[in-house]
């Protein structure tokens, strides 16, 4: 079943390539983005170009449920109901633990947890109604077992979004599925930018298969998700990280 999906976050990154292969599997999507503008503007050009499906750029501010109303209340006039959710948006204000405020973590857990929320409460109750949606929510290795004190607040909100996943797998059952993805590390621009060649050998080391992963790896797994194919999976976080066997 092809339909519209949302993809939080989709300008850059992973949202980038999930918007990508979505829209290469027949589905019109939505494009949501924050600060990164051109970038959207760029990919939505894109997608109508090369894949000929429809495609919106909406800049909404997630961790806002008046903005996230307002986004929703958009698409839904311009295309329709949502049928697939993907919520990707994340901020990672990592730096070091004594520095850290209490603002940065209020603002990593607003968008990573509260975010994530406000979508899925405002479209799931929509999916709820007509019988049929999908919502998977990108977490990641550090909210499992891929610790860091530098983003202590990042992988406090990446656990909480695994969490947040099963209690609403059972809030919409039987016919709305949610599921969460948990990527390792992901060679995308904004992962790899800062860190030096020797930190990211060590990283490598941590993974079994020896690389860092990419973010097609990523969107094709949401794309098998969300597929009739994986009717049967529903409630479950699913590692996508090369083997890494950790921080500690």
């Amino acid at each position: 079943m092809k339909g519209i999906a949302l993809v939080t976050g989709g300008a850059k990154g992973i949202g980038k390539a999930i918007v990508k292969r979505l829209a290469s599997d027949g589905y019109d999507v939505v494009i949501n983005w924050l600060t990164s503008e051109a970038q959207a503007e760029q990919l939505q050009a894109y997608i109508t170009d090369t894949y000929h499906v429809r495609c919106m750029a909406v800049h909404c501010d997630i961790s806002d449920e008046i903005q996230v109303d307002e986004m929703v209340n958009a698409v839904e006039r311009e295309m329709g109901c949502v049928d697939v959710l993907i919520n990707n948006a994340a901020v990672d204000l990592s730096n070091l633990f004594y520095v850290k405020t209490v603002e940065s973590f209020r603002r990593t857990l607003d968008v990573n947890v509260i975010g994530a929320y406000n979508c899925a409460r405002r479209i799931g109750s929509r999916m709820k109604e007509k019988g049929y949606g999908r919502i998977i929510n990108i977490s990641s290795t550090n909210g499992i077992n891929t610790y860091y004190p530098m983003s202590i607040d990042y992988d406090a909100s990446k656990a909480a979004l695994n969490s947040l996943t099963h209690n609403l797998a059972m809030q919409l059952a039987p016919d709305v599925h949610v599921n969460a993805v948990a990527p390792g590390l992901i060679g995308t621009e904004s992962e790899l930018d800062g860190y030096d060649e020797e930190f990211l050998q060590k990283e490598c080391e941590k993974i079994l298969i020896g690389r860092y992963g990419k973010a097609e790896e990523v969107a094709s797994l949401v794309s098998f998700l969300v597929s009739d194919q994986a009717d049967f999976i529903n409630n479950t976080i699913i590692r996508i990280d090369g083997g890494q066997i950790g921080s500690i």
